[in-house]
Formats: structure tokens, sequence, C-alpha cells
């Protein structure tokens, strides 16, 4: 009999109703692609916890092996761009949504998906990162093209307790802005200092429905939140400044105007991680590895093991995961 390897399978039954369970499963059981990958750490995102749980359809095919992140080892390759042995990382591509994902000991992937692991990474410190760091650089990314520098004035990170929000506000604070933190966790507010946050706000103001225009509080912003939080950060960003919107935490809607934009110049500037093109994901995983502090990175990083991962799929919905967590897989 082939080798088998424990992985977690999420399933529909006839009327829909969705579990998930850890399996055993065989390489047979895989899907297609080019490169076999022994995982070695994963990652449980906001988006893993919709996908386990069902409150969002995350998954489109079934049953499916769930997680989106993964970091390991090549261990067989028919694509010439990887040999075995190379360390690699994915984040996206509809891996965990669409094509068995990360909760697995193994992986079978297309290599175009892959990016090389960088030099002074492990794979436990990529997937402390994640895609929810590589996210939160993509914005500081966005933001440094649109020239919002630390001399224009703060910059506001909503949902700051949660993974994009914590290692957003370690890299802006370390790249030299004035961080505005908002979180509905104030238990947190030492912990935000700590990786660089200058300011908190309560996020009761701004989840709730606003002014088409508020007083100009911040040059720019990166918002996990969406809805009415994405809307008044819009409001009250600065004349020629930007936001960089890349969850949907508080909701899919954007209740706003369009007074920001003609009256204010404000640009909404949208992050996709799943699909970014492989030259933007280089950049990205080049600038992490040499702008994201370490001490930083391991005070906002938690370890857990394999068998706690559907547990903490639901804690991270509920609000009670902060910063980010780490599954060895090895």
């Amino acid at each position: 009999m082939a080798d088998s390897f424990k992985a977690i399978l999420v399933s529909r039954d006839a009327d829909k109703n969705q579990s998930a369970g850890i399996v055993e499963l065989t390489d047979a059981d895989l899907m297609d692609g080019d490169v076999m990958v022994a995982v070695e750490a994963t990652t449980v995102n906001y988006k893993d916890g919709l996908a386990i749980t069902g409150k969002a359809p995350v998954v489109r095919r079934w049953p499916l092996v769930p997680g989106i992140d993964l970091a390991g080892t090549v261990i067989s390759s028919d694509n010439p761009s990887w040999q075995i042995g190379d360390g690699v990382i994915l984040n996206g591509w509809g891996v965990g949504e669409a094509h068995h994902g990360a909760y697995a000991q193994r992986a079978r992937v297309k290599g175009d998906w892959l990016v090389p692991m960088p030099a002074s990474l492990t794979s436990r410190d990529a997937m402390a990162v994640g895609t929810a760091g590589y996210t939160a650089m993509l914005c500081v990314l966005a933001l440094e093209r649109h020239g919002i520098e630390p001399e224009r004035g703060p910059v506001l990170v909503t949902g700051a307790a949660g993974g994009v929000g914590t290692i957003a506000i370690s890299l802006l604070s370390d790249l030299g802005y004035h961080v505005i933190a908002s979180t509905g966790r104030p238990d947190e507010a030492e912990f935000l200092h700590q990786l660089g946050a200058t300011e908190i706000i309560e996020r009761s103001e701004l989840e709730q429905p606003g002014k088409p225009l508020g007083k100009e509080r911040w040059a720019g912003a990166i918002d996990t939140v969406g809805s009415h939080t994405l809307a008044n950060a819009l409001a009250m960003t600065a004349y020629g400044g930007a936001v960089a919107a890349c969850g949907l935490a508080g909701g899919m809607d954007l209740p706003s105007s369009v007074a920001p934009f003609i009256l204010r110049g404000v640009s909404l500037l949208g992050i996709d991680s799943v699909m970014a093109p492989r030259e933007i994901r280089l950049e990205a995983w080049r600038r992490i590895a040499s702008d994201l502090n370490r001490d930083k990175l391991a005070s906002l990083t938690t370890d857990i093991g394999f068998d706690q991962i559907i547990s903490a799929a639901r804690d991270i919905l509920d609000g009670k995961v902060r910063g980010r967590l780490v599954v060895n897989m090895a």
C-alpha cells in the first residue's frame, strides 16, 4: 500500500451540510501539478477559518484539503524551475479553495505558483508571515508607489490586532511611519504599541455610518475590514492620500460616496494577494526578508499543532486570535 499522510478534508453531504475532519491520504488522492512539496509549515488565516467552518463560500470543490499557505521542500519536480531540495513558498492561486491545499503533509501543485524561500527565512518564518504578512507588504508597496511616505502624515491600520494588521504595523513603524491602529480589542493596546503603533483608536469610531467627508486625519490607510470602516477611512484621508483595501472582515459592502475621490483626490488601492503576478510576489517576499523585524514577528506568532487547526479556524473568526499562528507539519 502507498505511504499515507495526514490531512484535513472538508466535505459536504447530500443536503450541503459541511464537515471537516482529519483523514489519511496518499499521493494518488492529490490533484494535478508538476511539483510535489513536503509541507513543513502552514498557518491559519481568516480565509482558512471561513473555509473550514463554511461561514463563507470559500471552498469551490468538494471534498477539499483547505489551507491557502504552505512552505516546504520540493521532493519531486517535472518543472524545470524547481529541483529536489528547493525551499519554496506558496500563497493563493486558488489553493485551499479549488485545489487541495496546505493542510496535508504533501502537496502537488503547479510550479508556477511557487516562489523561492528567501535564504534568510525558514519554513516556520515564512508561515509566521503567511498570506497575512505577504498581503500587508503588498499594501505597504502600494502606498509607497502612490507616494505615501512617512513625511506625508500618519497611516491608519484597521483590524490592527489581526494577522494583516499586526504585521502592517510592524512594517510601517520600522519604515518610519506614524501608525494609528484601530482595534476592537482595547486590552491589546500595549501589545500594539510594542509593535510600533503610535496611537490607538477604538474600532467603534469607524464602524458606524459616517459622513461623506470627515476631518482629514491620515495620509493613508491599510484596511482589512471593509464596509463602514473602509468608508470612514476614505472619508478621513487627507488630500491626495490613498487607502489600500485588502479585507472584508466587516462586510463586502462599501457604503461610501464619491466625495473623497472627487473633492480630495483620494485613491482606493485594491490589493489582491491570490492572483498577484510573480514579479510582485517576488518583490514582496524580498522586502519581507529584508524589512520585517524578526523580534516583532516572534512576539506576534503562536505555534500550534496539526490537530489544533480546526479549533483555531473557529477561534480566528471569533476574534480570539492575536497576530499569527504557525502550524508545524513536519
